[in-house]
């Protein structure tokens, strides 16, 4: 009876655990069959239902390679990324290295600005940046651009570096003091090679935060400034084409790798 009861509850379990799976996943899935669709609607034709191969076609993902807008939004999200990620990284790994010393004062204090962008509103936080980087010349410019993305990014980069040096034995760098080495030659020898895997996950969730954002790129970028998501949104409001699903498909794909990759920095953290 016991044994019955437990398969029952497992079964209930398992069954509650795939519709929540569902209700999050789905409503992303649906645009990868619709952004093959022939036709330029937003909807399943009866073609695509009847599983016939002639509703099916890469029109709208030429069309992103084709159209030189596209391609320069998408020369836009990589350099803007790549440029915040850098500098995100370094930022944040810096400040991870000071909020793990227990000299450091006011760490909880430092800790609580430092993490404040994840959870101030995104319009808000746009809205401060508009006004203060336009007051230093800086709107409407690339540099704007990276520099408010490296602000986004930097509290990940944080996060994941601190957890990483949680289980950093600093005997290590004493050892290498002790030998004579400096305190670059410890970092770069001893102390970086360890965390690798926290600083390229925290740089690969900057990256990925830098791609995704929208909001702040409307308030700060200019024309030459558009960025892939950008993009998409005036391609919602301007015309309504389904290459707007396709690039939205490549973003899907973009995300998973990003996704794969972190858990096997992750995995590979754990067994270090």
């Amino acid at each position: 009876m016991n044994g019955a009861a437990a398969r029952a509850g497992r079964g209930v379990y398992l069954g509650f655990s795939a519709a929540v799976l569902c209700f999050l996943v789905l409503p992303l899935l649906v645009v990868v069959p619709l952004s093959f669709n022939a036709e330029p609607y937003f909807t399943f034709s009866e073609g695509m239902l009847a599983l016939d191969p002639d509703a099916y076609s890469l029109r709208w993902y030429r069309a992103i390679t084709e159209d030189s807008m596209w391609r320069g939004a998408l020369v836009n999200s990589v350099v803007i990324g790549s440029s915040a990620t850098l500098l995100a990284t370094a930022l944040g790994t810096l400040a991870a290295f000071g909020l793990t010393n227990p000299a450091m004062p006011l760490r909880r204090t430092v800790t609580a600005i430092l993490l404040s962008p994840l959870v101030t509103p995104i319009v808000i936080a746009a809205a401060g940046m508009y006004f203060f980087y336009s007051r230093a010349g800086l709107g409407q410019s690339h540099l704007g651009l990276i520099l408010a993305h490296a602000v986004l990014g930097t509290p990940f980069v944080v996060i994941t570096v601190t957890a990483t040096l949680a289980g950093f034995d600093r005997n290590l760098t004493r050892a290498a003091a002790s030998l004579g080495a400096g305190s670059w030659r410890i970092f770069r020898k001893v102390q970086l090679p360890l965390i690798a895997p926290g600083v390229l996950s925290g740089a690969l969730f900057a990256f990925a935060t830098s791609f995704d954002e929208v909001v702040v790129v409307i308030f700060l970028g200019g024309v030459s400034q558009r960025t892939v998501p950008r993009q998409m949104w005036a391609g919602i409001r301007e015309q309504i084409s389904p290459a707007i699903l396709a690039a939205a498909t490549l973003l899907i794909l973009f995300a998973v790798g990003l996704l794969l990759t972190t858990r096997w920095l992750a995995a590979r953290t754990a067994s270090t």
